[in-house]
């Protein structure tokens, strides 16, 4: 598998025009796609490498097309570590979006709070991330490449400029640590006490891999929780992915909001 038969396939489809930015969309975001101008479709199976299987409320296409006059690249769904024990499951995406030479990396998901003062229907701008997991991505790779700098994981100018946006337009959008946990099964009250006690503010059971993939091919990070439950033991909440797609259902157009604002500005 190579990231250059994918790049060349892409090409093909959809132009060599440069791409602003790379997007991939949580559970239940995939109808941020439909906002795209003239977009080029392309199946995940039809791309080496890309994701397979597959979540409820996650897409399977790679689509490229213009946002708020920007060319963008959205995944409209993503390989998670718990589908296939793989925590390197998204590298060959993330290869492939880096080597069409887009440099900024734009990750969003559905995520459970362990703080009070961050509710379910909440933004939470990640400004770094705990891998509780304790998994990584990049092992078994050669070289000293791998041994990436995770200090501004996140961008500190994109960070920037999503809380500039935020008090602009009178967004409510918080900020905090987020904790990668492998799932599938939620975390149990005493497995969110411990995390409380790391010092993070959410939990969630992906995007680390991402990141981390795309501070190793030398993309600008950013990342943004939608919050849509408390995490175990903090509410009388039943917690299921039904629950998750049902709240990104109801308040998901605050982050497509975002995001929107976010390209037109890059």
């Amino acid at each position: 598998m190579t990231a250059k038969f994918n790049m060349r396939l892409i090409q093909e489809r959809a132009g060599d025009e440069p791409i602003a930015a790379a997007l991939v969309l949580g559970s239940g975001f995939a109808a941020l796609g439909e906002m795209l101008k003239d977009p080029v479709t392309i199946n995940y199976d039809e791309l080496q490498g890309f994701p397979g299987g597959g979540v409820t409320g996650h897409g399977k296409n790679l689509l490229i097309g213009e946002l708020e006059g920007k060319r963008v690249a959205l995944l409209t769904g993503r390989a998670h570590y718990y589908e296939h024990g793989n925590a390197a499951a998204m590298k060959m995406a993330i290869q492939t979006l880096a080597g069409l030479g887009i440099d900024t990396l734009m990750l969003t998901n559905a995520a459970g709070s362990i703080v009070n003062d961050i509710r379910p229907g909440d933004l939470m701008l990640i400004n770094d991330h705990i891998n509780f997991s304790g998994l990584n991505p990049l092992i078994g790779l050669a070289g000293d490449k791998r041994f990436v700098n995770m200090v501004d994981a996140y961008d500190p100018a994109l960070r920037q400029k999503a809380l500039d946006i935020a008090e602009r337009d009178f967004l409510d959008l918080k900020q905090g640590v987020y904790t990668w946990y492998s799932g599938p099964s939620f975390e149990t009250p005493a497995e969110i006490k411990m995390i409380q006690g790391f010092g993070a503010q959410a939990v969630g059971m992906s995007t680390v891999p991402e990141c981390i993939l795309g501070r190793y091919y030398d993309m600008r990070v950013w990342g943004c929780s939608f919050i849509t439950n408390m995490g175990a033991g903090m509410s009388d909440e039943h917690l299921s992915h039904d629950h998750t797609q049902t709240m990104v259902a109801s308040g998901g157009e605050r982050m497509q909001s975002l995001l929107t604002k976010m390209i037109a500005e890059l």
